[in-house]
């Protein structure tokens, strides 16, 4: 069994079916955000890290949900939230305190129709309810966080054209006291 092919082509598959209008959607209200809140539970919250990483590479200001340093979100900010289910019942409540400050919420999810989606101003559905079949090799929502990661990178390099960031700029801004 050729694994890699088998993990490439199960996320080829997810990604073309993901509708691809939505990175815009994403795209404008990261932009129009105070400061940019991410954060998901489990493997999703790795891939939150990721992304609000690539964020920062790419000059927002980002704070990842539940550090001890993120401050208070207030109206004018964004919550960015990772759930393949829409509906982890330790988010929710970060979702709901964000919307009562005013905050807006972009939900990525393989939910179109969630929880988390409901209080939402943008759910990102990557793939759609067909594209997640039991994939042996592929366990336990391994697909949902690969193809997310893949799309937020995307998103993110939409962001390094749409700027015209560079590499050495990038650089310059990633951390130092590591």
């Amino acid at each position: 069994m050729d694994t890699q092919k088998l993990i490439l082509d199960r996320l080829s598959a997810i990604l073309s079916v993901t509708d691809k209008s939505q990175a815009q959607k994403l795209k404008d209200l990261l932009d129009d955000a105070g400061r940019i809140f991410v954060g998901g539970a489990g493997r999703s919250g790795l891939v939150s890290r990721f992304f609000a990483m690539r964020l920062v590479h790419s000059g927002y200001n980002v704070n990842m949900v539940g550090e001890i340093v993120t401050p208070a979100a207030k109206s004018g900010d964004l919550l960015v939230v990772i759930s393949g289910s829409g509906g982890t019942k330790t988010l929710l409540p970060i979702l709901e305190t964000a919307k009562s400050k005013g905050a807006k919420i972009a939900v990525i999810s393989q939910k179109l129709s969630s929880a988390m989606a409901d209080m939402a101003d943008l759910t990102v559905q990557v793939g759609n309810d067909d594209a997640f079949p039991l994939t042996k090799g592929m366990p336990m929502g391994s697909q949902f966080e690969l193809a997310t990661l893949l799309y937020l990178e995307a998103v993110v390099g939409e962001i390094i054209f749409d700027k015209d960031l560079t590499e050495e700029g990038m650089r310059a801004i990633h951390a130092n006291l590591e």
